[in-house]
Formats: C-alpha cells, sequence, structure tokens
C-alpha cells in the first residue's frame, strides 16, 4: 500500500469538493493517460513476477487491490464480503498467473477474475448453485478489452490523490495554493505565508515528482 502521508493531507486544508473537482479536471485525456501507464506498469510487473520476480509480485499485488475492491463492490456484493472476496482474487490472480498474456491489458484481465469471484460469491450466498461456477481460466485469459477502463479511471485518480498526499508539506502546500486553487504568486505568498520563490521551488519540484511518476 501507499505510504501514509507526512504531515498534514492536502484533503484536510482545502474543501472536499474543490480537491475533488479538480482531480475530476485533471481532464479525461490525462486520467487516461495515468491509467495507461497504471496498467502498462502493472503489466511490466506480472511479466517479471512470471521469470520470478517476487519483489515486482509483491509490488504488483499492493498495487492492484484498490482496482479490485472497486470492482468487487459494483457487483452489489455487502459490504462485509469484499475483503473475502479481495482475498478470493488475489488467490485466482496467483494460481492463473502464468496464463497471463502480455499483449494483453492486464487490468481488463484482472477484472474479468474479480467480476467472476463476486458473481460466484453471489451465487453460492444465494443458493442458485450447489457448485461455484468456475471455468479454469478460461475466461481470464481472454478479458474484455474495455473491461474495467472505468474502474482503472478512478483507481488513477486515487493515484494522482495519494502522490499529492505523499509530497512533503511545503511542495503539497505550493500545489494547493498554485496548482489547485489557482491563486497567483502574490495571492498564494499571501495565503501560505512563504515566500514567492520559495514557493516556485516547491512547485517546481512537486510537479518534477508528479512528471516522473505519471509522465
Amino acid at each position: 500500500m501507499a505510504a501514509p502521508p507526512r504531515g498534514r493531507s492536502l484533503a484536510q486544508y482545502m474543501p472536499a469538493a474543490v480537491h475533488e473537482r479538480r482531480l475530476v479536471e485533471m481532464t479525461a485525456d490525462q486520467r487516461a493517460q495515468i491509467a495507461e501507464r497504471l496498467d502498462a506498469e502493472w503489466s511490466a510487473h506480472m511479466v517479471a513476477a512470471q521469470a520470478g520476480d517476487r519483489i515486482a509480485y509483491e509490488h504488483l499485488l499492493r498495487g492492484c487491490v484498490p482496482l479490485i475492491r472497486r470492482v468487487v463492490g459494483r457487483q452489489d456484493v455487502r459490504l462485509d464480503r469484499i475483503d473475502d472476496i479481495t482475498q478470493e482474487v488475489l488467490l485466482t490472480l496467483h494460481r492463473a498467473r502464468h496464463t497471463y498474456d502480455p499483449s494483453r491489458s492486464f487490468s481488463a484481465w484482472l477484472c474479468t477474475i474479480a467480476k467472476r469471484r463476486a458473481i460466484d460469491s453471489l451465487r453460492r450466498r444465494g443458493r442458485q448453485d450447489r457448485h461455484e461456477i468456475y471455468e479454469p481460466i478460461a475466461y481470464e485469459s481472454h478479458p474484455e478489452a474495455e473491461s474495467g477502463r472505468e474502474d482503472l479511471g478512478e483507481t488513477a485518480n486515487q493515484a494522482v490523490s495519494d502522490a499529492l498526499d505523499q509530497l512533503p508539506p511545503g511542495q503539497r502546500e505550493a500545489i494547493e495554493a498554485l496548482a489547485l486553487r489557482q491563486l497567483s504568486l502574490d495571492e498564494a505568498s499571501a495565503f501560505t505565508g512563504k515566500s514567492k520563490c520559495a514557493l516556485k521551488v516547491n512547485i517546481h519540484r512537486a510537479l518534477k515528482i508528479l512528471r516522473a511518476r505519471f509522465g
């Protein structure tokens, strides 16, 4: 999981509505680009895991949990079952990892697994079928290309929010004032109590970190 934010969270000192609106105003294209980078990163980690890289595999498992939870939660699963089904998805991913085709979207492959695990759980809980529906890896090998795109977009939003929260306090403050609130340098200096020079340095460093992470 992402490291806990240091100091005060960005969301704690700006209105939630503004924070959410600015994330949405990241633009659909930017969000799609971040989602594509996440998908490519996860795919690379899975390929490395297939070759025996345990560190890449652990990083992958930690990173994809939020996406799994979103997908499972959309299937009308009871809240108290989401964690259990998420673990089932991770176990299925582990068993099926050798079947992943790197020419396909990893997130689509994972979302297909997550949806099927959730459906299996609903069927078991509803006594609609005496046997769990599990078609050995067939559905996991050939996901729909569009599967999970919306969920991955939301995961991209969360990744940006997490990245902002993990910036050093001075850099978060500069981003909040100049980028999110869109204040002028003079206004931002009055708002934060920091010099214009310090704000320029901090936002430059913050943007450098964010660009390195998301491109």
